[in-house]
């Protein structure tokens, strides 16, 4: 179990080569990342949906020829819909809507092999730079919980930050990756606008302003 653990605290790349080797199952890697999320979230509350079933779903059935092969991975609660799973860009307003189909990103993040375990907190419909909407309070900052993660990826900065996962999705108009990224000591960065889709929904956001990325 603790070399599970190790092979998490590693990035993506270097977990879809354990997992690629057979050193480690996709199952147990994500069964430690899980029991992560149990231990650390009560304390900052970087997840807000869980999609446990859908996980090990996944990850009893990954094709190990793909790029990240059974990686655990975590959805930013705005924009990113996966069929079946609630979409609420933490707004009381979106209730438990439940989305009807994956977004073309999300198809690109299941074909590329990452096992999605669930979505993590947002300011309401991603407004800010700062994690504290009403519907699901604050994220707290892993490195001192005084401090903010910034917004408005800061679900995703606070869980690659304290290792719950290696890599969680984000999107970016005016800072929304790199101010997490900068507050919480990962990596972040916002691509060439339109270089990852906003389908099926937009073709743009706010003229091209928002891009799709991840945060590691």
């Amino acid at each position: 179990l603790t070399h599970i653990e190790d092979i998490l605290n590693k990035d993506a790349v270097a977990q879809a080569k354990h997992i690629k080797s057979r050193e480690v199952s996709p199952v147990d890697l994500l069964e430690v990342a899980i029991n992560r999320v149990k231990e650390i979230n009560p304390k900052i509350n970087a997840v807000i949906t869980e999609m446990y079933d859908q996980a090990f779903e996944s990850a009893k059935n990954i094709d190990y020829s793909l790029p990240f092969a059974g990686v655990p991975f975590l959805l930013k609660d705005f924009l990113a819909e996966y069929a079946g799973v609630r979409f609420t860009a933490a707004s009381e307003f979106l209730g438990d809507f439940v989305s009807l189909e994956d977004t073309e990103l999300v198809k690109k993040f299941k074909s590329a092999g990452f096992v999605i375990i669930g979505k993590t907190n947002t300011p309401e419909f991603a407004i800010g730079a700062v994690v504290e909407p009403k519907r699901f309070g604050p994220t707290l900052n892993p490195w001192d919980t005084n401090l903010t993660t910034g917004g408005s990826s800061g679900g995703a900065g606070a869980a690659v930050a304290s290792r719950m996962v290696s890599i969680a999705h984000g999107n970016d108009a005016g800072g929304s990756i790199r101010i997490p990224a900068s507050c919480c000591g990962v990596f972040g960065l916002k691509p060439t606008r339109s270089r990852n889709s906003l389908a099926p929904k937009f073709g743009d956001l706010f003229s091209g302003l928002v891009s799709e990325h991840v945060l590691t």
